[in-house]
This record gives structure tokens, C-alpha cells and sequence, in this order.
């Protein structure tokens, strides 16, 4: 049963929505519901109720709710099915690559399982991204590089200008590496650098100035030293992990 639970939570997140366009409510709905599931309180298995109850229960139209419904089935979160209704799918379904569920995912507190997985991924990914930059980067690729780390610089990744020059660095070294295939995880990447970042920034203040690591991956890609490059590379995911773990406790 979910219609019977949400209807406060979702509140003036729908409230607000309804006065702007129908597309900002069906937002509202994917967002509420996303969270739900991602953070556990819709367990996977579990049978969302019907579309008309769900629908009063979170006062929308049952068309916001269905196009909120197929967001959710467009991210591999939930299957709908004719005469049984819509099921929460398992976690292995879900695409926790889109920049959306990885929102979702860090709205709460993930678990350092989930945390570990996104490094890895960033473990294997980056440090390839790094070294082919090195290799094939222009003057164009290096002037981006370089704005992006004065941006960092000069806010901090205490602040959203700084996280947002931070995701602009990561964009530019992929984009750097002229692979198309590599250009496709920009989004995603540059998702789970932005939310680990901030989640790291929940409790307390960072526990070190992380620009020096970006600092050393420039200077190598700059320096068309891929070997360098990929091992800064390295350093700075390895590091970024343990001050996110440090900030778990």
C-alpha cells in the first residue's frame, strides 16, 4: 500500500508544481515515488496501489500519475503490467546511472555498499579517461580543463559554483578523449561526482582541499603525459573515496 503514505510527504512539492506546468507535476510525482524506492521505504516486489488511488492520494491527475509512472519505468525501477498493476522491480533492474536515480539514491543516506560501487566505477572509468585525454587532448580541451580548475579555485567544493566547476572539469576531460562511447558517461559521471561531493559536505566540512588532485591530473594531461595522467587519476578517485568514507563514519 503507497497512496496512503505519500500524501503528506509529497505536499508542497506538488503543491507548488500544480501551479506551473504539468511536466513540473509529473516531476514532482517521479521525484517522490524515486525516492521512495531507492531509499527502501517501497521495498522491491512490492505492488504500488492502483493508479486511481494513488492519484487522489497525491490530489494529481491520473495522468501525471501515469506519465510519473512510465519516468520511473523508463529508469528500470518499476514494471507495470496489465491486470496486476505496477511492481517495484529488483535493485539489479535499476539504472543507477541515470543522473535522476543517483539524485534519488543520495536524497537519503545510500549505504557505503552503493557508495563503493560508484567509485569503482569511477575507479575503472577515469583513470582510462585521463590517460587518453593525455594523449589526444586539443587547445580547446586544455583552455576548458583550465577554466573549470580556476572555477574550482576560486569557490571552494564548499559551494555550488565550485561543485559546478567541478563537474565542468570532469565533463572536459571526457570530452577531452574525442571517444563518443566515453562522451555518453559524462552525465553520469559528472552525477556521482557532484552528489558524493555534497555528500561528503552533509556533516561537517571537507577533510582535505581536493583541487590539488585535480591540479596534478591537469598538469599531466597538459604535459601529454598519459602515464602520469592516469596515475593522478588514481590518487584522486582513491582519495575522494576515503574522505566519503570518513564522512560515513
Amino acid at each position: 500500500m503507497v497512496a496512503a503514505e505519500t500524501t503528506g510527504a509529497l505536499g508542497d512539492h506538488a503543491g507548488s508544481s500544480r501551479k506551473g506546468s504539468g511536466r513540473r507535476l509529473r516531476g514532482a510525482v517521479a521525484h517522490y515515488l524515486g525516492t521512495a524506492i531507492v531509499s527502501g521505504r517501497i521495498a522491491p516486489g512490492e505492488l504500488l496501489t492502483g493508479e486511481v488511488a494513488n492519484a487522489e492520494a497525491l490530489d494529481v491527475s491520473r495522468s501525471a500519475y501515469r506519465e510519473a509512472v512510465q519516468v520511473l519505468t523508463a529508469k528500470g525501477l518499476v514494471e507495470s503490467r496489465p491486470k496486476i498493476g505496477t511492481r517495484v522491480l529488483p535493485r539489479r533492474r535499476w539504472n543507477f546511472l541515470d543522473p535522476m536515480v543517483l539524485a534519488w539514491a543520495f536524497e537519503g543516506e545510500p549505504n557505503i555498499a552503493f557508495v563503493r560501487g560508484l567509485f569503482e566505477l569511477r575507479s575503472v572509468v577515469e583513470p582510462a579517461v585521463a590517460r587518453l585525454a593525455a594523449e589526444r587532448r586539443d587547445k580547446d580541451d586544455i583552455k576548458a580543463l583550465k577554466t573549470a580548475l580556476a572555477g574550482m579555485r576560486r569557490h571552494t567544493l564548499a559551494t555550488e559554483a565550485g561543485r559546478a566547476a567541478d563537474r565542468d572539469f570532469h565533463d572536459a576531460l571526457i570530452f577531452a578523449t574525442h571517444n563518443e562511447t566515453f562522451v555518453a558517461l559524462s552525465a553520469s559521471i559528472g552525477a556521482a561526482v557532484n552528489w558524493t561531493t555534497q555528500f561528503k559536505q552533509r556533516q561537517r566540512a571537507l577533510p582535505r582541499d581536493p583541487v590539488p588532485d585535480h591540479a596534478r591530473v591537469f598538469d599531466a594531461i597538459v604535459a601529454g603525459d598519459a602515464r602520469a595522467a592516469e596515475d593522478a587519476m588514481n590518487a584522486l578517485v582513491t582519495l575522494a573515496l576515503e574522505d566519503t568514507r570518513s564522512a560515513m563514519g
